[in-house]
């Protein structure tokens, strides 16, 4: 007998922000954006997810005004009025379907794109590392520090002042503001880093805190987390629930509501030498840590992981018995969706209709194209 899918169709109230649903779709790269410019394209492709029946979706990312941040020609802008306008046709074609929606805001740091594009301007990072003794780009003055921080502010006023929902703050996977968290890439002799995780989240607490100035209360503000770098799959950040609460807590009460735990696979549990191998993920401990709401993410409903996509590899289907179990115990309050939206935008349609028979897997082909 197939478990209820009801669970993943509660609305939920985040401060300004009602969603009908549990489903977020997850922010994934697409690189279609000509001159960092989002154009009808690219607002057709979101539109036709919150057509889908996606709750909350959250775009791909998009770079703050820096001239180093991004990675690749085709990431789109979040900044200048060309391409703000594109948000705009993009948050009011959601909003005409439904939908409701946040862009992820993003510096790439010292993190090197598929296609090895180069920025004109040199790459910068907290301390010039891509990795551990692997030196790319320049170690941020303080000047460019505030510049940033500042940036990531402006971009948030201008999401809130488009009409967007909410917005994310990428802090995962490596880059910039994940190369402040991580000792390895953060070898800063001044307040920007020291021994404990709490010290080396003073960067992205001060990215929170403009932010949280620049939107106001009550506008929710995501942030996207995470313990694995692309540079290394094994790295951890907090290696006990005391660290980690040391980690994510100062974030917290700096003004993040919802915070966006990446996992490879959702269903990994965070610390199984304390709670065993079906023990709370990393979402389910930072909610269990802090008390804020947060969105679990990794591999939903495929079998692959998403990082072969990057590889061109397709995954099949697999079932949802294990995250309704999850979010039936309240383990976390939002599922991330990635890669099954993609190929299928009416997964989450199907899920609420029981045509779990009818979802499709991931066809890497798809990352070809914007449909």
């Amino acid at each position: 007998m197939t478990a209820s899918t009801d669970i993943l169709f509660r609305p939920l109230q985040v401060g300004s922000m009602q969603l009908a649903n549990r489903i977020v779709m997850a922010p994934m790269t697409r690189t279609f954006a000509p001159n960092g410019v989002p154009g009808p394209e690219n607002a057709s492709y979101y539109r036709r997810r919150a057509e889908g029946g996606v709750g909350l979706i959250l775009s791909e990312g998009t770079v703050v005004d820096r001239p180093a941040s991004r990675n690749h020609p085709g990431i789109p802008f979040f900044h200048g009025e060309a391409a703000l306008q594109g948000w705009r046709g993009v948050i009011e074609a959601v909003h005409a379907a439904g939908g409701r929606m946040g862009p992820q805001l993003w510096h790439t740091g010292s993190t090197v794109g598929p296609s090895g594009w180069e920025p004109d301007a040199p790459v910068e990072s907290p301390s010039g590392l891509l990795a551990p003794d692997q030196p790319r780009g320049q170690a941020m003055s303080e000047e460019a520090i505030a510049d940033t921080v500042a940036a990531f502010a402006r971009a948030a006023a201008d999401a809130r002042r488009l009409g967007f929902d909410t917005i994310e703050i990428h802090g995962a996977h490596g880059y910039l503001v994940d190369e402040f968290f991580w000792p390895g890439t953060n070898q800063r002799t001044d307040r920007w880093n020291g021994p404990t995780i709490r010290e080396r989240s003073t960067f992205a607490a001060e990215v929170v805190r403009a932010i949280r100035a620049a939107v106001g209360p009550g506008f929710p503000i995501i942030l996207r987390l995470s313990q694995w770098k692309q540079q290394d799959y094994t790295a951890r950040l907090a290696t006990t629930p005391a660290e980690m609460a040391d980690w994510l807590q100062p974030l917290v009460e700096a003004g993040v509501d919802i915070l966006h735990c990446s996992q490879r696979r959702f269903w990994t549990a965070e610390f199984p030498e304390i709670d065993g191998e079906t023990g709370l993920n990393f979402a389910g401990w930072a909610k269990k840590l802090t008390g804020a709401t947060t969105i679990s993410v990794g591999s939903v409903g495929l079998t692959g992981d998403f990082m072969a996509a990057f590889g061109g590899e397709s995954s099949g289907t697999m079932g949802l018995e294990g995250l309704l179990e999850r979010m039936e115990r309240d383990e976390f309050d939002l599922i991330a969706v990635g890669r099954a939206l993609i190929s299928d935008p009416h997964w989450p349609e199907k899920v609420r209709a029981g045509n779990l028979e009818g979802l499709k897997g991931f066809d890497a082909a798809h990352l070809r194209e914007l449909a």
